[in-house]
């Protein structure tokens, strides 16, 4: 079976302090949107440049649900490069090589809260790299649960 490449398509940060963050990139000259928030805490925004490239922004809370790693007690990196990848299944093949390769998997391949397929793997410099399907309209859920430990 033949796969694609990984697409570099997103850059995602974990701010400390969400409304600073914003703040800064609103400076900076983007146009970042205020962004969705929850009764429980959840904080995100996104925008995506002029080259289709993704920045979004998440606070503590909302990486946590997402990112298993984020619940431990010493965490994960605050940066998170996304590639995206042609199928549901590719996640899960992609996250079986580089973690029998020996990268640490910092978050197992599941079905998410906004219909993708979604893994964590962490690069050399333990960098968070996730790994993500094509939406799937029909997998959305509301509200979020953790993502399972691995």
């Amino acid at each position: 079976m033949e796969t694609t490449r990984p697409v570099l398509n997103q850059l995602n940060l974990v701010a400390r302090d969400f409304s600073a963050t914003l703040a800064f990139y609103r400076r900076l000259g983007l146009d970042m949107p205020d962004g969705s928030s929850s009764p429980e805490g959840v904080r995100h925004s996104e925008i995506t440049l002029a080259n289709g490239f993704v920045l979004e922004l998440d606070n503590e809370a909302l990486a946590g649900l997402y990112n298993a790693a984020w619940r431990k007690p010493r965490g994960s990196s605050r940066a998170l490069l996304g590639f995206a990848v042609a199928t549901r299944e590719e996640v899960d093949r992609l996250y079986k090589e580089l973690t029998a390769a020996g990268y640490e998997g910092r978050q197992p391949p599941y079905d998410t809260f906004w219909g993708a397929r979604y893994a964590v793997v962490a690069d050399p410099d333990g960098n968070d790299v996730g790994l993500m399907s094509p939406l799937d309209e029909s997998r959305r859920s509301w509200p979020p649960k953790n993502s399972p430990a691995p």
